[in-house]
């Protein structure tokens, strides 16, 4: 079977849907899906070095990159749309990955044109905690192209059930389906002597994209407030990622403003080696958000037998409460400054949840979440050659 996925961007500014995105397609060539990758160089002000308009790779995974020509909001490709029209019938089945933006909608015109069968993963872009931020544009979009794009998909890639509920709530999507994001496995081989390393030097990390629906500030007061009893002294906090240069500013000015920089440390942008070292060295992870479609780094976290707070609006929420894997609190500063009292000051409550934690993400395994993806594509396909597993 040959699927096309097609995202907006892949530039690793864009957090978790960018960062998903290799993985997802190297697990599917694992299970014997001929996969294809189409994404524009959009990269902020500027552009990824990547060749255009040719076969290339990225991230391992066989793909095709195009000029972004016009807005880092809508991303506008012209040479993306007219290559879809001319090549969307040499696949039978396209993965497209994200709503607003000017990649999917194109891709999903191409589809309804050519007869192929789409499934749209919304990225949380359609949840009713989204739509409410710059609404007018979001209804722009939803009435020329976007929910046409969503009613005519095959199938609604939901990463959690309560994905799923808004969708069907909000916009009449019937045909949604849960699959979840996966991790790589190997998180979860963690180094000899870590437990000790963690005793020596305790950290709560927080590992995300920049941005105000993070609830950075508010994890920032929370985590001095807890750090100010004796038993909880020594600790630190990390916050790991980068953003809008205003918000990391006034992040910054929050913990001046505490007197707490040798308490607080902003470890820029990290990937591949310098993120696993990271998060497997960490105590305890935070990430308290107004929003969160799904988590990923609370799930890489969890691998490495690190357990985490975070909010009821990380949809990872009900999981993590039914495995023990750490905290889920309500976002008020006295109920985080609570979870982190507790985690902070003691031990062995951390190490229970943490080994819980890393039975928790076993289920989350990219081979797992493949094959899972690769039930739905022969559900939607089924006059293409059944998948094999290589």
């Amino acid at each position: 079977m040959r699927v096309l996925h097609v995202i907006p961007a892949v530039a690793s500014r864009y957090g978790g849907p960018s960062a998903a995105i290799g993985p997802m397609c190297r697990a599917l060539i694992d299970a014997g899906v001929d996969v294809h990758l189409a994404s524009t160089d959009a990269d902020g002000p500027g552009h990824l070095a990547v060749p255009l308009e040719v076969d290339t790779t990225w991230d391992e995974v066989p793909a095709r990159f195009f000029r972004n020509d016009a807005t880092e909001a809508f991303k506008y490709s012209r040479g993306m749309a007219a290559w879809l029209r001319r090549h969307v019938r040499d696949f039978d089945l396209v993965h497209v990955h994200a709503v607003l933006s000017h990649a999917p909608i194109a891709a999903a015109a191409a589809c309804r044109r050519a007869g192929v069968p789409y499934v749209v993963r919304p990225l949380g872009t359609i949840a009713s905690w989204s739509l409410g931020r710059k609404a007018w544009r979001k209804r722009v979009l939803l009435a020329l192209a976007a929910r046409r794009m969503l009613h005519g998909a095959a199938a609604i890639h939901c990463t959690s059930a309560e994905e799923r509920e808004d969708a069907a709530r909000t916009f009449g999507l019937t045909q949604g389906v849960v699959i979840p994001l996966g991790l790589d496995p190997a998180l979860a081989q963690v180094p000899a002597g870590t437990r000790e390393a963690r005793r020596a030097d305790p950290y709560v990390l927080a590992l995300s994209r920049l941005h105000p629906k993070k609830n950075l500030e508010l994890l920032i007061d929370a985590f001095l407030d807890a750090r100010a009893a004796d038993a909880a002294s020594r600790w630190r906090l990390v916050i790991a990622g980068s953003g809008d240069e205003a918000y990391t500013t006034r992040l910054r000015q929050v913990v001046a403003a505490r007197h707490a920089q040798a308490d607080v440390t902003f470890a820029g942008w990290v990937e591949r080696d310098a993120k696993r070292v990271l998060l497997q060295g960490a105590s305890l992870f935070a990430l308290p958000s107004q929003h969160e479609n799904f988590g990923v780094a609370v799930l890489e976290s969890l691998a490495c037998g690190v357990p985490a707070v975070i909010s009821l609006e990380v949809q990872l929420a009900p999981a993590l409460l039914d495995a023990g894997a750490g905290w889920v609190v309500d976002s008020t500063r006295e109920a985080l400054t609570g979870a982190l009292t507790e985690a902070m000051q003691t031990e062995a409550r951390r190490e229970e949840k943490g080994q819980r934690a890393t039975a928790m993400a076993a289920r989350f395994a990219w081979p797992a979440i493949a094959r899972q993806m690769v039930a739905l594509y022969d559900g939607l396909v089924p006059h293409a050659q059944p998948t094999q597993e290589g």
